[in-house]
């Protein structure tokens, strides 16, 4: 089941986790069967490393939003206390 970013920024955090933990164990399995011949759908290589890529970046989005908000309201409150 392949997401879309649209669907994939409708999750939270923890599914996004367990998402990426899941598609981390598909990868290593898919390395297995290429190493002893019974892979026989190399494009699933392609597609796991895609959505992998998907939900890192998203969370990588909001790990940097959520510094950048709290960074803007560390400034604020600075600005406002050198005003007073």
């Amino acid at each position: 089941m392949t997401n879309t970013a649209k669907d994939i920024r409708g999750k939270n955090a923890e599914e996004l986790q367990g998402r990426l933990g899941d598609l981390k164990k598909e990868q290593f399995n898919l390395r297995f069967q290429k190493a002893s011949g019974q892979l026989t759908n190399t494009a699933q290589f392609g597609r796991v490393r895609r959505e992998i890529a998907r939900i890192k970046t998203i969370l990588r989005e909001r790990d940097s939003t959520a510094r950048e908000g709290a960074q803007t309201k560390k400034k604020t409150a600075s600005a406002v206390a050198a005003a007073s």
